[in-house]
């Protein structure tokens, strides 16, 4: 059995809709005609909206947990955290980053280098508190150890802002 690929697929797509619903010197089928109406439909803007509220907070708190603890290993700028946080809280966690560099660099010890590197976010677990605000905590492990991640999220002008970002 030969294997179709995803551009091969768009081809076929693309040529039924060229050749109005022909396939291959065939009329498509219904099946191939849903695919292609559900094609068009995935294309439009409005329906590239997220399935639930939820599943946004629990995505943006993912990234930006990753992102947080990236810049505190000093692998990150913290100026790419900026639209997402809060000035209080992003001053708050590039004091944090700057404490940790210098200790780094007075004591040199080996085990504070290994601190915060390679972070990988485990789990995200969300809570809707009321109407547009959310709090979420996060469980993040590093080379060193675990660790638990606290943020609270609140619905400014459409776009979603972290006001509180407490790192364990």
């Amino acid at each position: 059995m030969t294997a179709v690929t995803p551009v091969q697929t768009a081809q076929r797509l693309a040529a039924n809709t060229v050749n109005g619903g022909r396939v291959l010197g065939k009329t498509a089928s219904a099946s191939t005609t849903a695919v292609t109406a559900g094609r068009s439909r995935a294309a439009d803007p409005s329906s590239l909206r997220p399935v639930s509220e939820a599943a946004e907070v629990r995505s943006i708190t993912r990234g930006t947990v990753q992102a947080a603890m990236e810049v505190l290993a000093g692998i990150r700028p913290i100026h790419q955290l900026a639209r997402r946080l809060d000035p209080r809280c992003l001053a708050s966690l590039q004091h944090r980053a700057a404490l940790i560099r210098r200790e780094l660099t007075r004591t040199g010890n080996p085990a504070l280098a290994r601190l915060h590197r390679n972070s990988t976010v485990r789990s995200v677990r969300v809570c809707e508190v009321a109407e547009g605000i959310y709090e979420a905590s996060a469980v993040v492990v590093d080379d060193v150890r675990a660790r638990a991640v606290a943020v609270r999220l609140e619905r400014s002008k459409q776009v979603w802002r972290i006001v509180e970002l407490v790192i364990g």
